[in-house]
């Protein structure tokens, strides 16, 4: 039996793919996403239940219809009014739905060196872009936009994962959809891992296109297979990631690939307003011999206009000419447009946010405002270092807590020891996720990564350069290095310790009877006792008993040797209990016990 995929037949019956997995729910068919394939038989109730739907619809319609003829010409002057009046109010509700439409998908391309990322840019450029662009802009731009058939779509041209990822670190969400690149005849290689860590540790949808398929030795089923070992099970092996197999020299695939990041785009519904306050982020930025300060500027809320006043950081500047990654001047830029701005008087960083302000005088003063709060931030930053726990490390406290891991050792036995180690550290309570495992010293990529996912490097007989340690300093990230691999474990050990909710349980310390009642005009009633079996210590909790019944359940918040004050007593000794409480009679049996954390296994 034929199947035909979710997406292809929502195209075809003319549905929304948000509509056509509404109608599958209410079937109760199985589907992993849009790209997932359904059999004919439901394919012919799908069918059914939108010629019902559109059959309704006319129905319900006619009436209406001919009831409006009849009674449009009896009582003109009468209909007059509500003609006027009553379509505001629908008018009125359905504008908020228009002021937020849809924007275009800004999608970076990532991988490792030599698998065709580039290729595969200038594939889509050529055959996406119009003509009119000028050759060499796009590359100073650092982004395009493609169009097809379901809109347009914006492409990144960012120097790799690490520049992704710092611009993630200043907390800027610049890409929406992030494209794997993996060579056919090379499989996964150690900067293909990082960039699918990067993807994760940002969390945006990932979609896997493997290139180079037009090769001899290519072999994409290696590719899959190879995949599945990083939990990334393509969907034709039941999982939920999709795979285009690709061809940067002959085309092959790369509409399909398309389609698939406009299918993502719309099932994220990426939405943006036009009208609203300007915000966006820094793509890149250069200094030009002959035009001076340029950087790119990604738009991601309301309009970018020339003139306007642009604040980055602690920097602004006025818009003087703008530019788009067509070569064109332009005079202003909505939402999802990657323009180039000249104005600025200093090279702005890549991922800072940029933010409008009304003239001259309000830039002045939140560059200000911005000095002032950095200076009291790193005076905050100096007074906490050193004092980072865990939980400013991991972050809320879930009934499944996640330990993020980035391994860096000597060699690929070292890594696969280490790994084989940590899966049997895991517990029901605690899991712990090896974002990524390398060979050689931490770079500073490994610091970006920790700090954008919150994770923990650890090094086995590798040590840092200075230079990432310095980096490392900078994020507040810490490195450790071991050089026996059971310290290493340890300190996972106390990760886990970190990251599990204590248990405690009460343990039993001593007893004591109370032979004298000591009036004191301070303190209240002391106790004065002996220890007849155990210890006693203060602070420890205390049970009173008269007899066989408890009158009372507190804390030893004294305990004097004669006119001492001393921590703990032992059996065998006189020792005067102040309780802070003024019941306490001759004859009366202190029990003492005391909170123990429970080693939990």
């Amino acid at each position: 039996m034929s199947k035909v995929r979710i997406y292809t037949l929502a195209k075809d019956l003319g549905v929304e793919n948000h509509k056509m997995l509404e109608i599958l729910d209410g079937l109760g068919v199985s589907y992993k996403s849009v790209s997932s394939t359904i059999d004919e038989e439901n394919v012919e109730i799908i069918k059914q239940i939108l010629a019902d739907e559109a059959g309704g619809d006319a129905a319900g319609t006619a009436p209406a219809a001919a009831a409006a003829d009849t009674a449009a010409p009896t009582d003109t002057a009468a209909q007059a009014e509500p003609e006027n009046e009553t379509p505001a109010a629908p008018q009125a509700d359905a504008a908020p739905a228009r002021e937020i439409p849809h924007r275009a998908p800004v999608v970076t391309i990532m991988g490792h060196v030599d698998h065709g990322k580039t290729s595969l840019l200038d594939y889509i450029r050529k055959t996406r872009v119009a003509a009119k662009e000028a050759g060499g802009i796009t590359q100073h731009v650092g982004a395009f936009e493609a169009k097809t058939s379901k809109g347009k779509i914006v492409f990144i041209d960012t120097p790799g994962h690490e520049a992704f990822t710092t611009i993630r670190a200043r907390g800027a969400n610049v890409a929406d959809i992030a494209i794997i690149v993996i060579a056919a005849d090379d499989s996964l290689m150690p900067q293909t891992r990082e960039a699918i860590a990067h993807a994760q540790a940002a969390k945006v949808p990932m979609l896997i296109a493997i290139n180079k398929v037009d090769l001899p030795q290519a072999d994409p089923e290696k590719v899959k297979t190879d995949l599945t070992q990083l939990n990334l099970v393509p969907e034709e092996y039941g999982g939920d990631v999709v795979v285009v197999p690709v061809s940067a020299k002959t085309g092959e695939g790369v509409e399909d690939l398309l389609e698939y990041i406009s299918l993502t785009a719309e099932l994220e519904d990426l939405r943006a307003d036009p009208k609203g306050d300007f915000s966006g982020v820094i793509i890149e930025g250069r200094v030009d011999k002959q035009a001076g300060v340029l950087a790119t500027v990604m738009v991601q809320e309301g309009t970018l206009h020339v003139g306007d006043f642009l604040v980055v950081g602690e920097n602004y500047g006025k818009i003087k000419a703008m530019t788009d990654s067509n070569g064109g001047r332009i005079k202003e830029a909505g939402p999802s447009t990657p323009v180039q701005v000249l104005g600025f008087s200093e090279v702005p960083s890549s991922g800072e946010t940029v933010v409008s302000a009304k003239n001259e005088h309000a830039a002045r003063e939140l560059v200000a405002q911005r000095a002032s709060d950095r200076r009291d931030e790193e005076d905050a930053r100096e007074r906490r270092k050193g004092q980072r726990s865990l939980a400013d490390l991991l972050g809320p406290l879930s009934e499944v807590h996640t330990v993020n891991l980035i391994l860096r050792a000597d060699s690929q036995g070292s890594i696969e020891a280490i790994q084989g180690i940590l899966a049997r550290k895991e517990t029901d309570d605690v899991k712990l996720n090896v974002m990524l495992a390398g060979i050689g010293a931490p770079t500073e990529g490994d610091v970006l990564l920790a700090s954008t996912a919150e994770a923990q490097i650890l090094c086995f007989n590798v040590t840092p350069s200075a230079a990432v340690t310095k980096v490392a300093e900078n994020k507040g990230i810490d490195i450790k290095a071991y050089r026996i691999i059971y310290e290493m474990i340890d300190e996972v050990d106390r990760l886990i310790k970190g990251n599990l909710e204590p248990v405690f349980e009460e343990q039993y310390l001593g007893r004591a009877e109370v032979r004298m009642v000591i009036r004191h005009p301070k303190s209240g009633n002391i106790a004065g006792s002996y220890v007849t079996d155990g210890m006693f210590k203060r602070n420890a909790k205390a049970k009173v008993t008269r007899g066989k019944e408890v009158v009372y359940e507190g804390t030893v918040v004294g305990l004097k040797r004669f006119k001492d004050d001393v921590r703990e007593v032992q059996q065998g000794y006189e020792c005067g209990i102040n309780l802070d409480w003024a019941g306490v009679m001759e004859g009366d049996i202190i029990e003492a016990s005391e909170m123990v954390e429970v080693t939990q296994g």
